[in-house]
């Protein structure tokens, strides 16, 4: 399971960042994929690095397989964990940008500048289920991506592709995202603010303190919850300005949806955890990150990589 959320700063710069929630790790690492290096993409749906990516995931048959990333452009992508609603084409459609499904942060990243242009091309995309080998096969994922304008939502499910206008710049997990948007209505009454005194018959109630107002406000780890908590949180964050107060945002934002290990168990037995959190400045183009056993925030800006390297890069 994972959270994904997106928002601006005073001045339009974009915070994107995510959690992984699982109950291990892959192995995965911050990789940095340059111009010159050339991509390995079964159906050509990635012809060239036209933008130098930095973000987190996993190398496999030379191919980077990100879990999260931006790019040099301002451009961001999550993938999070979509089982029961992703379904992919079992093979290649003629007449279509053919994307696996291990490569589409890659692609989006890679080729693209704004949420603009990746939502023009998606019009012409199908998404395929091909593994990059037996080890891993196709995660069954949607994605959100972000700009310093908007963020989008892309599904791809038996109804073929489905693009969403993601207004409250948050994802989570299955269900999809039209249902978390709908649900979120049951949640008109939250507010931050201290409620109002209340008259009933002689007595005179008023709230204890402050979070009178988010009474309802749902706790658990169940995704359509973390959707309505994440929602709630990132709308009502005073805005804030400059690099580390809008890091702070972020980190504090989604901590607010991490999951603790203890709390929640996976159908396998497993206790499920916040892997590892992550976020990425378009301000900077720095990608942050930490993980669950040591919460202490790292970081690495692209400026301080050489983009015109041929081969992949681990920070």
């Amino acid at each position: 399971m994972c959270t994904g959320v997106r928002f601006t700063d005073g001045e339009g710069h974009m915070y994107f960042g995510r959690n992984l929630d699982w109950s291990c790790g892959y192995g995965e690492q911050v990789l940095i994929t340059p111009r010159g290096y050339t991509p390995v993409s079964p159906f050509a749906a990635v012809p060239a690095i036209a933008y130098g990516i930095i973000g987190m995931g996993i190398v496999q048959e030379g191919v980077p397989l990100y879990f999260d990333c931006g790019n040099e452009a301002g451009l961001a992508v999550a993938g999070l964990n979509f089982p029961g609603y992703a379904a992919y084409e079992p093979s290649p459609v003629e007449g279509r940008i053919n994307v696996t499904a291990y490569e589409f942060p890659l692609w989006v990243a890679a080729c693209f500048a704004s949420v603009d242009e990746v939502e023009e091309a998606l019009r012409s995309v199908a998404i395929i289920d091909r593994p990059v080998n037996n080890l891993y096969p196709s995660s069954l994922l949607h994605w959100i991506i972000g700009d310093g304008t908007r963020s989008i939502v892309v599904e791809y499910t038996i109804a073929g592709m489905e693009v969403f206008d993601d207004d409250v710049d948050v994802l989570t997990n299955q269900p999809g995202f039209a249902w978390h948007a709908e649900n979120l209505r049951n949640y008109l009454n939250l507010t931050p603010e201290v409620p109002a005194t209340a008259q009933w018959s002689r007595a005179e109630l008023a709230a204890y303190g402050s979070g009178g107002g988010m009474r309802g406000l749902p706790g658990d780890y169940y995704s359509p919850s973390r959707f309505v908590r994440a929602a709630y949180l990132n709308a009502h964050y005073p805005t804030k300005n400059g690099e580390e107060e809008n890091v702070s945002r972020l980190f504090h934002t989604l901590g607010g949806v991490a999951m603790i290990e203890g709390a929640a168990r996976m159908s396998n037995g497993d206790f499920e955890k916040t892997v590892y959190t992550s976020g990425f400045s378009a301000r900077t183009k720095t990608y942050y990150w930490s993980n669950y056993d040591n919460p202490e925030i790292s970081s690495a800006r692209l400026c301080d990589f050489d983009l015109d390297a041929t081969n992949l890069i681990t920070a």
